[in-house]
């Protein structure tokens, strides 16, 4: 198990001038002629100090990437800067198949600096390609508008990117931290797989942003989540977090099998716990990994050099969900889960846990009941935010 945080050691790993790093591998800006003059666009070109090349539409950016060896690669060494067409807030795109929360997602942008081999943005958008939509008076517009109608307790910027990869270049929680803390009806989540919190200390969030860590063991972490910040980081991010009063999430999210991964899925239990009080968490999700069968080959070539491989992550006992993205064996998930859900009742019988997408039987056989006694898998969510944002009822 990785040493206890050491709270005292605070230094530029949670400031822009350690995240900066990631700007040595943006190698180009693209930038939409119909974007030249956004503020937004300026202040990228000021703090990443790369080439740029002004284009007319996508379809000149694709190009670049698709004539690259390693598209998905190459999308990660570029940034797009243009307009988001379409709406800012719009629902999570789940599945009738299984449990789903009701999530909204606030699109700021899409896919991401780091590079994880299960990431499903490597075949979601062909090719992907680093985006940022810099029209941000249209997306405080859009939220302006729609925060008063009251029709959503969680909204979230982390399903289509990483909610912090931003902060070294855009300021965004700047922005959109004043917006949410000025209502009292949602709360936005910021997930991240970084330590980019350094801009949060000084802002007065007022409970309503809830500072979330895709948690996982430091097996995965090293060998299929690169570039990533390691377990005893984030969780050091999340500690100072909860010093400046901002409620925390977590996501167990994939959850990996193999030979020791219930031991090594405890011990992170154990330095999530004795570091962070049960108190300040509002949830905690957990979900096996899955994924649609394109995803598998580019697993394969992507991550093939890895100390333990494609192999590793993909060696499990898989059959086709009802999503139709490959699932381990249902009784192995459940057992999985199971064993960590004990594990953290341990520490906390209270602390409200839910799974991403899995159906009533996996409920019932590891956290005891299905969604439907407490009304639903949203309404057991709105509940943790009410209790732990001070949202109005």
């Amino acid at each position: 198990m990785e040493p206890r945080i050491n709270t005292n050691d605070w230094n530029e790993e949670f400031g822009i001038p350690y995240y900066k790093l990631k700007s040595m591998f943006i190698k180009k800006l693209y930038i939409d002629h119909t974007v030249i003059d956004e503020p937004l666009t300026a202040l990228f070109r000021s703090r990443m100090r790369v080439s740029f090349e002004i284009v007319e539409n996508s379809r000149e950016v694709f190009k670049q990437m698709l004539s690259s060896d390693d598209p998905i690669q190459k999308g990660k060494e570029v940034l797009y800067l243009t307009r988001n067409k379409g709406a800012f807030i719009r629902p999570c795109p789940g599945t009738l198949s299984y449990r789903c929360c009701d999530y909204m997602i606030l699109h700021i942008g899409s896919y991401c600096t780091m590079d994880c081999s299960y990431c499903i943005l490597q075949t979601y958008f062909h090719p992907p390609v680093l985006t940022f939509f810099v029209n941000q008076r249209d997306l405080l517009a859009e939220l302006e508008a729609w925060l008063p109608q009251k029709t959503a307790r969680r909204i979230g910027t982390g399903e289509f990117t990483d909610s912090m990869i931003w902060e070294a270049w855009t300021d965004l929680s700047q922005v959109l931290v004043p917006c949410f803390a000025r209502q009292s009806y949602t709360a936005l989540e910021l997930k991240t797989k970084t330590t980019a919190i350094g801009n949060l200390e000084k802002l007065d969030h007022n409970h309503k942003i809830i500072m979330a860590w895709s948690l996982n063991t430091s097996t995965v972490i090293a060998h299929q989540e690169r570039f990533t910040a390691s377990l005893a980081s984030r969780l050091k991010a999340a500690v100072k977090c909860a010093q400046w009063g901002y409620p925390l999430a977590f996501h167990f999210d994939p959850m990996v099998l193999y030979d020791g991964c219930v031991a090594e899925y405890r011990q992170v239990v154990d330095l999530l716990f004795k570091n962070i009080a049960p108190d300040n968490i509002v949830w905690i999700s957990l979900g096996a990994f899955r994924f649609i069968p394109a995803l598998k080959p580019i697993i394969q070539k992507r991550f093939a050099r890895s100390k333990i491989g494609s192999n590793y992550i993909l060696g499990g006992e898989f059959i086709t969900g009802l999503d139709n993205k490959m699932r381990y064996f249902k009784p192995l998930r459940i057992e999985l889960y199971r064993q960590i859900i004990t594990h953290i009742r341990e520490y906390t019988p209270d602390v409200t846990l839910y799974f991403c997408m899995e159906d009533d039987e996996v409920w019932s056989e590891t956290i005891g009941y299905t969604p439907s006694k407490y009304g639903g898998l949203p309404q057991i969510l709105d509940a943790a935010a009410i209790r732990h944002c001070g949202l109005d009822t």
